[in-house]
């Protein structure tokens, strides 16, 4: 079994949550011509303590060289492959609203490893309508996209009242990856793994932190 097989087994969910970060500002040193880099370097350009991100890469493996640092190419390749990233992932997209034409037409999925293999809404009005030149498809489809063509990370775009019927039916098919951009919570059954992108929540804590920045501090 590869080391990075093994890894997979007993990493902390936390450590999951940073190594995308990690896996970006490696591509970028590689596209840079670096060759090995320190690990107060990766951890600066990450935006992490050098000491977390030494905890984190220890549920890899040890790649690093005293004196040396990491090999930019090896570690990149390590963490893709416990990211699961060695292979092509088909994802659809659910929810042909402004956001969901939106996503259609983000290229850094299939950059990622991220191929949007169909587009589909519950809508007939929206049904057969030209998307980021994907025909939009009926919900009816999802049962063949996944036996057909490996469907295998759907993606939810819907109105919030919609989110929780379109998570459903992913499930239904046997999609137990789910990204949701629609705000709330969505029920699931175990197994199933569901990532919830709130921009309306973001931007609260944004308010939050623009807010204290913005008030002057009193002086008695």
């Amino acid at each position: 079994m590869s080391t990075a097989a093994t890894a997979r087994r007993g990493i902390p969910e936390a450590s999951v949550a940073r190594l995308p970060g990690y896996l970006r500002s490696l591509t970028t040193l590689a596209r840079e011509g670096v060759v090995s880099v320190s690990s107060e370097e990766l951890a600066t350009a990450a935006g992490v303590s050098s000491a977390m991100l030494r905890k984190d890469l220890s549920h890899l493996g040890s790649y690093g060289v005293r004196g040396v640092g990491y090999d930019v190419d090896f570690l990149a390749s390590e963490i893709a492959a416990v990211l699961g990233l060695t292979k092509d992932w088909p994802v659809a997209i659910v929810g042909m609203g402004n956001l969901g034409r939106a996503l259609a037409a983000y290229r850094g999925f299939a950059e990622r490893g991220f191929r949007v293999i169909a587009l589909l809404d519950r809508d007939a009005h929206v049904v057969g309508e030209e998307v980021a030149g994907q025909v939009v498809r009926p919900m009816t489809d999802l049962e063949a996209l996944v036996e057909d063509d490996g469907l295998s990370i759907g993606v939810i775009a819907t109105p919030p009242e919609g989110a929780q019927q379109a998570c459903d039916d992913l499930v239904e098919v046997g999609i137990r990856s789910i990204l949701n951009f629609a705000p709330g919570v969505l029920t699931v059954p175990d197994g199933v793994t569901v990532r919830t992108v709130d921009l309306s929540t973001e931007l609260q804590i944004l308010a939050f932190h623009g807010q204290r920045v913005a008030v002057p501090e009193v002086v008695s």
